[in-house]
C-alpha cells in the first residue's frame, strides 16, 4: 500500500490526501515532523518537506504539483483536470494560486505563528505576521467569492484539483478559527459543498493534542 508522509496541518499534504481519496487509492498516512530533519526522510526528499508519496514499488515522489500530475497520469479516472486545454489550464492556474499565493501570504504564517512556535517553544506569535495574514486572507476570500459566484466549483462546473487545493488551505486556516464564514456566504456555500465529499471529510477529523478547532470545524452544514 502506498505511504504518504505528511503532518497534520500541511496544506500541500492535505491536497495530496484529497487527490488520493478522489482516485480511490488506498494509502497509509505516516506522520513526519519535518523540523526534525530525519536522515531517512531526507533520503526520500532532500528538500525535507512533506508530502512525500512512496508507492508500492518503493519509488518516492515529492513536490506537490509533481505528485498531482503523476497521479493524474497513472490513475486517470476519475479525472481531476477536466475539459479543454483552456479549462485544464484554468484548474492548474488556480492550484498554483492557492499553493503559492494563499500559501505564502496566509497559510504559512498562520501555521508557523500559531502552531509551530507554540509546540517548538520558540517564542510568542509575531503579532505583525498574524495581522498581515488576516489582511491577506480577506483578499483571498474575496477572490474565492468571485469564483464561486460565477461557477459551481472554482474552476468550472465539476470538482477539480483547484477545489482540492483551496479546500486544503481553507481547512487548515479554519482549524484556527480564523474565517468568519457568516461574512463570506459564497465561500461558505462552496466550502459546505466540498466538505461533504468523502475525500475531504477525513481531513476534518484531524486533531492536534492541546489545540482544538472551532465547534463548526467538522460540521457539514454549519
Amino acid at each position: 500500500m502506498p505511504i504518504l508522509y505528511h503532518h497534520w496541518l500541511s496544506p500541500a499534504a492535505r491536497f495530496v490526501r484529497v487527490l488520493l481519496a478522489e482516485k480511490r487509492i488506498d494509502f497509509t498516512l505516516r506522520l513526519e515532523k519535518e523540523w526534525e530533519r530525519r536522515p531517512a526522510f531526507l533520503a526520500l526528499n532532500p528538500a525535507g518537506e512533506v508530502p512525500v508519496l512512496v508507492m508500492d514499488d518503493g519509488h518516492a515522489y515529492s513536490g506537490v504539483m509533481a505528485i498531482a500530475e503523476y497521479l493524474e497520469e497513472v490513475v486517470p479516472e476519475p479525472p481531476l483536470l477536466l475539459g479543454s486545454a483552456d479549462e485544464r489550464y484554468e484548474a492548474r492556474r488556480l492550484v498554483g494560486w492557492f499553493h503559492t499565493k494563499l500559501g505564502s501570504e496566509v497559510s504559512r504564517h498562520v501555521v508557523s505563528e500559531k502552531l509551530f512556535k507554540r509546540f517548538l517553544g520558540i517564542g510568542e506569535p509575531d503579532s505583525e505576521a498574524v495581522r498581515c495574514a488576516a489582511h491577506n486572507l480577506k483578499t483571498h476570500l474575496k477572490y474565492i467569492s468571485f469564483l464561486a459566484e460565477r461557477r459551481h466549483y472554482l474552476a468550472g462546473p465539476q470538482f477539480t484539483m483547484a477545489d482540492a487545493a483551496a479546500a486544503a488551505h481553507i481547512s487548515v486556516i479554519d482549524y484556527f478559527g480564523d474565517i468568519h464564514f457568516e461574512e463570506w456566504p459564497l465561500v461558505k456555500e462552496w466550502y459546505m459543498r466540498v466538505k461533504s465529499r468523502r475525500s475531504i471529510r477525513p481531513l476534518l477529523e484531524d486533531r492536534i493534542s492541546g489545540l482544538r478547532p472551532p465547534a463548526h470545524y467538522q460540521d457539514l452544514d454549519f
